[in-house]
């Protein structure tokens, strides 16, 4: 029987791309036990305003070279929900769906989170159960024990969870070891992200923004715009 497997890091309430990722798997494995890196989307994310992009960002405390994305401490010291909040609030105070997408944040934000792999995980596990997305199991890399790195760590994971379609987004495009995957009956596919337009304020459509824009201009009708497919790595690297 067909398996999809999915392994990401956790993105703080990531763009639409991510949840398509999370609707095609029947497993999502978080991948957080691996080194935080700064400029990622782990901790921050683009929103749009009237004045063109914007990004929310979640402080960190104390962070070192080397650490692992369920290990980089939240920096509490300064109230940057409310201000997140606030620049959502701000931002789509004309939207439709504007209480929904403030009380999805509100309930995330309730949530206990001392680590940027908490909120994170918290915000993807919302915006799937929002958009009814939460049909595959969600586990932790570092509960399944499997040690490695790099394409051998992420082909284990795959294997180990009886999965027979490893499904990636284009990063993994310039290290994925193709070969070691199909040479063990798996296939590869990659995202094609379709990007589909939908209502937007704000200016001309732009993809590359938490899917918390999808929330406050379609509401749970934004689930008909999470619908890309995938191509085999052989057609995508081509």
């Amino acid at each position: 029987m067909a398996r999809n497997i999915v392994i990401s890091q956790s993105m703080y309430f990531p763009w639409v791309g991510m949840l398509e990722q999370i609707k095609l798997a029947d497993v999502f494995v978080h991948y957080d036990d691996v080194q935080f890196s700064r400029g990622s989307f782990t901790n921050r994310v683009q929103i749009k305003t009237q004045n063109g992009i914007r990004w929310l960002s979640v402080p960190l405390k104390d962070l070192r070279l080397g650490q692992r994305i369920d290990e980089v401490l939240i920096d509490d010291r300064t109230d940057w929900r409310r201000s997140h909040r606030d620049m959502l609030r701000q931002a789509y105070g004309k939207a439709p769906f504007l209480k929904d997408m403030l009380d999805l944040v509100d309930d995330v934000f309730a949530r206990d989170a001392s680590t940027i792999a908490d909120i994170a995980r918290n915000s993807m596990l919302a915006l799937a159960s929002y958009f009814k997305l939460d049909r595959p199991a969600f586990v932790s890399s570092d509960a399944l024990t499997i040690g490695g790195a790099s394409s051998e760590r992420v082909y284990d994971i795959t294997a180990h969870l009886e999965g027979t379609t490893y499904i990636t987004g284009h990063g993994a495009r310039n290290y994925l070891d193709h070969d070691l995957f199909g040479q063990n009956g798996i296939s590869v596919r990659y995202m094609n992200y379709e990007r589909t337009p939908y209502p937007q304020m704000h200016g001309d459509f732009t993809p590359y923004v938490t899917a918390l824009d999808l929330v406050a201009n379609c509401g749970t009708q934004g689930a008909d715009f999470v619908h890309s497919g995938t191509v085999d790595w052989k057609e995508f690297t081509q």
